[in-house]
């Protein structure tokens, strides 16, 4: 019999059971809650369980973010449910196979990440049975290879899906449409008002927004956010979205040149007087990235920024990356001419300095959002004068490495801040000190990374005992003077970090895993229970006692853990099947998601604080401890082997 214990009003401790209460009372408390949290209960009893499969059976959202699932726990989780208007999963160990599962009539939004071995037929599949579709994001859609996504696929999802609003394709369209085949867009609905798209050529984009292509122009014609990467930014492209997406509200243009563009084929000054012809624009985006080749915006000097200032009054978000020639008359011009702006970016801006806020103070700006990413030139008088803006809740000055420790002490003042990004800075100890005065109840992501001159003392002193910090997330890597006692401060101090990276801290080992693995932070008793991203790559003490503290039931939220594959790789082979729902990573790469470009972040992560081991438990089982306990003792074996040979 299914039983819980209840503390009764004398104080004393009651069995009372769950049989005794209606199912139809408890499956009704039940549909309030996420998936997760369903999965959590059916593992604690039988009652639960019984319940928890009924619920299944006709909730109408299913929301699973950051557990991937195979497809033989996809299909009794989905396949009952014929009620289901709501599907979003991270479909990275599913294929083809799984498409009829999650095709179904009955869905209005679909949401599908990591989609790389599906091909194109899900794509069509979706168009030919989810004719009532309202809103649709695919994520990297067949980037396995062998896959491939064909113009047939793309026609059958918009010729089906008539009733779209929101489409976001996040793969490389360019890779399997010619520059003509644009124009299939015209099928799209014309109740859509979100497009988004992952890659796609700017000549395609300018051929399906001009003459060419009239149908695609009134099929877009309620589009108000726009969000495409594109090969190259040019005035061609920028004055055929002008001209044609009459309603726009949100536009957001980023490109990755692998070689410096032409004359001809790159935005200039011209172009950006184009912006913005309808003067309905709230929030603008345009962003070169030097991801593959240093390239900039070489052709936009200050004159295209004063064009720009002229058709940006009603702005409230602007981002600038890229533009190397513009200087602080340019960026000046933006800032006093946009009385409504909460959110200023540049990024990559070389010759952008103290100046630009020099009489920031006259403006009737209230700024909540800040990001001056590798602007070299800043220094901490400009960040003295941007602090008398006290509404700021995010500054990233990443890459500012003339920002020193007076600029601290001014943003200790900031009693809104939440988000404190530091990366590549000359701060110090002393100057990491000052947040603790004012601002360090407040800050809920802080990253310090590559910060070269910091040591154990600053982390020492920011978590010197127990307090309820909003901390969640804060990034430490690349120090090469932290050593374990700066984690066991962190441990002690109970805080309920969700997202630690150390990686590249070459004094990082084992005591730190085991500390993080014992914690028992305030909001909860379960040990180690509030990381779900834990970053250890090249961390220089990390041995093979890590692995013991990685396994159940240490941290049971663990979604991303990040480590060095030549630590002992049949361990790390061994971690990865035990947990399969745990993210290894062990090339380096980051972890985690991003969560200023997608669009469900913070559903994400408000699963991945819920979530608790009863997850996996319910889903798997107890197979697989004996295989990782094998590899261990392995691996033990061969180095007492090695110790008899010496």
């Amino acid at each position: 019999m299914a039983t819980t214990a209840v503390l009764d009003v004398d104080g004393f401790d009651e069995e009372r059971s769950l049989d005794m209460l209606p199912a139809a009372l408890l499956e009704t408390i039940m549909t309030k809650l996420d998936v997760a949290s369903l999965c959590s209960l059916a593992s604690t009893c039988k009652t639960l369980k019984s319940c928890v499969s009924r619920v299944l059976t006709f909730t109408p959202n299913f929301h699973l973010f950051n557990v991937s699932l195979s497809m033989e726990t996809v299909r009794p989780l989905l396949f009952p449910n014929q009620q289901l208007s709501s599907l979003k999963l991270d479909c990275g160990r599913l294929g083809n196979s799984a498409i009829d599962v999650l095709a179904r009539p009955s869905l209005r939004e679909i949401s599908l990440h990591n989609c790389r071995d599906f091909s194109g037929d899900l794509i069509s599949e979706i168009g030919r049975k989810c004719k009532d579709l309202r809103l649709l994001c695919l994520g990297s859609v067949a980037e396995k290879v062998g896959r491939t996504v064909t113009r047939g696929a793309l026609e059958d999802l918009l010729n089906g899906c008539s009733h779209l609003e929101v489409l976001a394709l996040m793969f490389d369209l360019s890779l399997y449409l010619r520059p003509d085949d644009g124009r299939i867009f015209g099928l799209a609905s014309d109740k859509l008002t979100h497009l988004e798209l992952g890659h796609i050529s700017s000549r395609m984009m300018t051929q399906l927004l001009t003459s060419t292509g009239q149908d695609s122009v009134r099929a877009l014609r309620n589009v108000q956010q726009l969000r495409l990467s594109v090969d190259c930014i040019t005035d061609a492209v920028v004055k055929a979205i002008s001209n044609s997406l009459t309603s726009l509200i949100d536009l957001d243009l980023r490109d990755a040149p692998l070689e410096d563009p032409r004359q001809l084929s790159d935005l200039t000054d011209f172009g950006l007087q184009e912006i913005n012809r309808n003067g309905k624009l709230k929030r603008l985006s345009l962003i070169r990235s030097q991801e593959f080749h240093s390239a900039y915006f070489r052709r936009v000097s200050d004159q295209g920024m004063l064009f720009l200032a002229g058709k940006c009054l009603g702005m409230e978000s602007i981002c600038l990356g890229g533009f190397c020639r513009v200087t602080d008359a340019g960026f000046k011009t933006i800032l006093h001419s946009c009385a409504s702006l909460s959110k200023f970016s540049v990024y990559h801006g070389p010759k952008l300095t103290d100046l630009v806020f020099h009489d920031v103070l006259a403006t009737a700006l209230s700024l909540s959002h800040v990001s001056l990413r590798r602007c070299h030139l800043l220094t901490d008088h400009a960040v003295q004068k941007l602090v008398w803006n006290l509404k700021l809740e995010n500054l990233d000055l990443r890459g500012c490495r003339n920002i020193r420790d007076e600029a601290l002490q001014a943003i200790s003042h900031l009693r809104k801040l939440k988000v404190l990004l530091l990366d590549g800075t000359d701060v110090s100890d002393t100057g990491l000190s000052y947040l603790r005065e004012g601002v360090w109840d407040s800050l809920v992501s802080l990253s310090v990374r590559g910060c070269r001159n910091l040591t154990d003392k600053f982390m020492t002193t920011l978590f010197d005992g127990p307090s309820k910090l909003a901390l969640r997330e804060l990034d430490v890597s690349n120090l090469p003077n932290l050593t374990d006692a700066a984690v066991f401060a962190l441990a002690k101090s109970g805080a309920p970090i969700t997202k630690l990276q150390l990686r590249e801290c070459r004094l990082i080992g084992d005591p730190s895993v085991m500390a993080l693995a014992s914690t028992r932070v305030y909001e909860d008793e379960c040990p180690g229970s509030s990381l779900g991203l834990l970053d250890l790559y090249d961390c220089g003490g990390i041995t093979q006692l890590s692995f013991k503290w990685l396994k159940k039931p240490f941290f049971p939220r663990l979604k991303w853990l990040g480590i060095t594959g030549s630590v002992n790789r049949d361990i790390v082979d061994a971690l990865a099947r035990r947990r399969p729902h745990l993210k290894v990573s062990c090339r380096g790469e980051e972890l985690g998601i991003d969560g200023e470009d997608d669009w469900d972040s913070a559903d994400i992560q408000q699963h991945m604080e819920a979530e608790e081991d009863e997850l996996e438990q319910w889903i798997l089982g107890d197979e697989g401890d004996v295989e990782m306990e094998d590899a261990e003792e392995e691996s033990d074996d061969e180095g007492s082997e090695e110790e008899e040979e010496d």
